[in-house]
């Protein structure tokens, strides 16, 4: 009895695993299912996706050149400002000691000047005296009168006193070069005074402050900032790192709209007006920056602002579009493998916009579409024209290949040729 039972379930293992193995060679044998879209009709942009920041078209750093003690803040964050007004006042005390000790000096070297002048008006009467005593010696050594010894004690008084004249001349020609000197220290010290007031450069608003009341400043390497002040707020410009590999489509002024996070509803408006020539490289990326002006009338749109910009570089209205997944899919068939080897082959050769796409017709059958696509907006691309086939809008392409999943798996069946992930709307290769 007991062998008969054991004989019995080595049957019913047998059949099992029969069961199973055909099982699984029914579920690997089915026919492939598919991800499929309709052609469409309609309009595509073209356009480059990039961020900016938002800024100022004129911004002026205020600075001082001179270094000391806050005394008085006259302007704040927001404050409007006319150009001259003063918006900052440094203590200038020492500044006043400065000025003050270099009209001193200056006065004490007007007075050396003078001093010096009259010193040579003493040396040129002694060299006339000289000069005449000479003269007179020269007669009487003629004569006899007198021994030539005195007359050579005359001509060197005479020398001497012609040497003190030249003294006297260069003594007043540096004094005079002391006073310009004095003169000049004057007004540096009445400049560094000057100084001590800081006034608005432009007509604008303070969009930021960098120091408060009592708050030393020192300019001895730079000049360090004291306010930021953007000149119109009304109109501004964004400044947008565009990549190198879009910046070749944008041209000074195209349209471009852009958002921002702080008014996600709204979209405004500008127009190029500079593409620079500056590039910057960051981690091998190259990038360009593309100005952008616009009107802010309502001053809605703050300085430092993240604009999401839209450049629309070409469009295409009411014309028939695919899906871009449509146009990299290959059937996983060897027949389809070849079509599309040879498409792609003929694609290298001749044009890179003539590829294949695979309609699904009314019997569930693939059938090859040779089109000519054109602009693209990433997501659905423009079919410029249909060289082999038929294809119209409302058409179903095949976007990708589903697996078949069992039905104690999916829980609902799959209607043949579409999928069950295209009922459910997946997308494949989106």
């Amino acid at each position: 009895m007991k062998y008969i039972k054991t004989k019995w379930f080595v049957f019913a293992v047998l059949l099992a695993a029969i069961g199973i193995l055909t099982a699984f060679k029914f579920e690997t044998g089915k026919a492939p299912q598919f991800v499929s879209e309709k052609v469409q009709q309609g309009n595509i942009e073209n356009s480059v996706q990039a961020t900016g920041s938002i800024t100022a078209v004129t911004t002026v750093q205020v600075g001082s050149q001179v270094s000391g003690t806050i005394q008085t803040l006259n302007a704040d964050f927001n404050s409007h400002v006319k150009k001259d007004q003063i918006v900052a006042q440094i203590d200038p005390s020492l500044f006043k000691g400065a000025l003050l000790q270099a009209q001193a000096d200056l006065q004490d070297a007007n007075a050396n000047l003078q001093a010096a002048k009259a010193n040579l008006e003493k040396a040129q009467a002694a060299e006339v005296q000289t000069h005449l005593d000479y003269t007179r010696s020269d007669q009487l050594a003629q004569a006899g009168v007198i021994p030539v010894q005195q007359l050579d004690a005359a001509k060197a008084a005479w020398q001497s006193a012609a040497a003190a004249v030249n003294a006297g001349k260069a003594q007043v020609t540096q004094s005079a070069a002391q006073v310009q000197q004095k003169a000049a220290a004057v007004t540096v010290a009445r400049t560094n005074l000057d100084h001590t007031t800081i006034r608005s450069p432009i007509d604008g608003t303070v969009v930021a402050r960098s120091v408060d009341v009592g708050q030393t400043v020192a300019a001895s390497l730079q000049a360090p900032t004291l306010f930021t002040i953007a000149q119109d707020l009304t109109k501004m410009q964004v400044y947008v790192s565009t990549d190198e590999s879009d910046v070749g489509a944008i041209r000074t002024g195209q349209p471009v709209t852009f958002k921002v996070d702080a008014f996600p509803t709204e979209s405004f408006t500008g127009r190029v007006s500079q593409v620079r020539l500056n590039a910057t490289t960051v981690q091998n990326v190259v990038t360009y920056t593309t100005v952008v002006d616009f009107d802010n009338p309502q001053m809605k749109l703050f300085p430092g602002m993240t604009a999401y910009v839209t450049i629309p570089v070409a469009t295409a209205d009411n014309v028939m579009k695919v899906p871009n997944a449509a146009l990299r899919f290959t059937p996983q068939t060897d027949a389809a493998k070849t079509q599309s080897a040879q498409g792609g082959q003929q694609r290298k050769q001749k044009d890179p916009t003539v590829t294949t796409v695979w309609k699904l017709d009314a019997n569930k059958t693939l059938e090859p579409v040779q089109i000519k696509t054109g602009i693209t907006d990433h997501t659905f691309t423009q079919v410029e024209q249909v060289l082999k086939g038929s294809l119209n809008p409302g058409d179903t392409v095949v976007t990708g290949a589903a697996t078949a999943q069992r039905a104690s798996t999916a829980g609902s069946s799959t209607v043949p040729g579409l999928g069950g992930n295209a009922a459910r709307g997946a997308r494949v290769g989106r």
